[in-house]
């Protein structure tokens, strides 16, 4: 079973919580909730590797565990979606 990195955030235009999997191209899901948006995402991944594997696409191997690793190790920089907001 391949695992990938998932991302999930808000969207205010949406008015939900979107769902990507950056490893996998155009594979996204939307949920109300970010419990909704993963399970969407879980049956999106699967969904894309099927259609990849009767394509004869590449399916990527997962770079999770790397990507993780770069990230603690500092050789990654990672930015806030939503910075604090200023208190005046």
């Amino acid at each position: 079973m391949h695992k990938y990195a998932i991302e999930i955030f808000y969207s205010e235009e949406d008015e939900g919580y979107i769902a990507v999997v950056p490893e996998l191209a155009g594979c996204s899901a939307f949920g109300e909730s970010e419990e909704d948006a993963l399970e969407e995402i879980m049956t999106g991944i699967e969904l894309w590797l099927q259609a990849a594997g009767t394509e004869g696409r590449e399916i990527p191997q997962p770079a999770g565990k790397e990507l993780l690793r770069a990230i603690v190790g500092g050789k990654v920089a990672v930015h806030q979606a939503h910075p604090p907001a200023a208190v005046v």
